[in-house]
Parts: structure tokens; C-alpha cells; sequence
């Protein structure tokens, strides 16, 4: 299957439907499984599946998400997979009204907030894992002194090296080879302060 293209989310009315906790747990979750039923990823965010089932109806409203095709024995089940590649927002987007930046901002802090806990949920779980992933694993903060122009390459480094690693990782998962693979999620934040 070929690599769909991320979609840059610019209007208001996909950025607020994006802004409820559940949608994105739900998101980042069909994301990860590639093909899931409302039961399925209700298992895994711990609700009800006619509450999935109703916010999966609002992402593929926004064409976030889409029907599949039937993936199992049973027909009555609907099938969900991703319409896009992934999403991404901008500042610049919603600059324009204070409820447009308010509505980023709110969906900002909820991407913010749902990936320290996936992170904290890691170091809760550390000891359980083997040590080589283990050693794989880091965290890292680089404190420097950039022009806008700077930070702005760095930033575009940084996303091409990561979609280098995603393609291999997509080419791998079509390949079947699942061979001591895990789900890896590498988050990156980058701001200017004063300190």
C-alpha cells in the first residue's frame, strides 16, 4: 500500500473536532493498529463501544478516518483505517481570530498533556522491559541559541530524518517482518525561551 500523504489540518471546525481527549486517544490508536473495529480500539482506550463507535463517525466526518474493508467472520462489525498519513496543525493556520488560537492552543496543550502521560506510563512500566529496549530508549533536552531561519532547518532536519525511519518502519510492516518489533513513538517539541 502506498504511503497516503499527511494532511495539514486548516480549518477550524476539523481542529475543534480533533480538540476532545477521546478522538485523539482514538486516532493515535487506529493509527497504530492500521485497521481496527470500534470494539477493538474501545478495548484499548477503556469505553464504551457505542461512545467509539460515535466519535470514529466524527473523525471520518472531518475525513481523518474511513471505512474499511470488512477485516473479520462477523459483518455486522464496521471496519476502520486511517484516509490520511498522519495530520499536522501550524500556528500560522489559526492566527487569525482569538477562537481560532484559542481552539489551537486547547488542542496543543490535550497533544501535550496525553504524550507526557504515555511517556510517564513508560517509566512506570520501565523495569518490565528487556534491556536492550531499555537502552534504546532517551530522552533528551538541547539548550542553544538559534535565528528564527535556524530553527526553522533544524526543525525540517529533524522531520526528514524521522520520516526516513517511518517509511522503513511502514516498509517493514508490509514485509510481515514483526521480529522484535514494537510500537515506538518518538515525540519531538522545540520553542524558543527566555530563561
Amino acid at each position: 500500500m502506498a504511503r497516503r500523504n499527511v494532511r495539514r489540518i486548516r480549518d477550524l471546525e476539523t481542529l475543534k473536532a480533533l480538540g476532545h481527549p477521546l478522538r485523539t486517544q482514538l486516532y493515535r490508536a487506529l493509527r497504530v493498529a492500521h485497521r481496527a473495529t470500534a470494539s477493538q480500539l474501545a478495548d484499548q482506550v477503556d469505553e464504551a463501544v457505542s461512545l467509539v463507535s460515535y466519535h470514529l463517525r466524527k473523525l471520518a466526518a472531518h475525513g481523518l478516518i474511513e471505512e474499511a474493508e470488512q477485516g473479520g467472520k462477523d459483518g455486522r462489525e464496521r471496519w476502520w483505517q486511517m484516509a490520511v498519513g498522519g495530520i499536522s496543525t501550524e500556528d500560522e493556520d489559526f492566527r487569525e481570530t482569538p477562537e481560532s488560537e484559542g481552539a489551537y492552543i486547547a488542542l496543543s496543550r490535550l497533544v501535550a498533556r496525553q504524550r507526557a502521560e504515555m511517556y510517564q506510563s513508560y517509566l512506570d512500566t520501565k523495569s518490565a522491559w528487556p534491556d536492550d529496549w531499555r537502552d534504546a530508549s532517551f530522552s533528551s533536552e538541547y539548550l542553544m541559541s538559534l535565528t528564527p531561519e535556524e530553527f526553522g532547518r533544524l526543525r525540517e532536519e529533524m522531520k526528514e530524518l524521522l520520516k526516513k525511519w517511518e517509511a522503513h518502519s511502514d516498509a517493514a510492516r508490509e514485509a510481515g517482518d514483526r521480529e522484535g518489533r514494537e510500537h515506538v513513538t518518538v515525540h519531538t517539541i522545540g520553542f524558543p525561551f527566555r530563561p
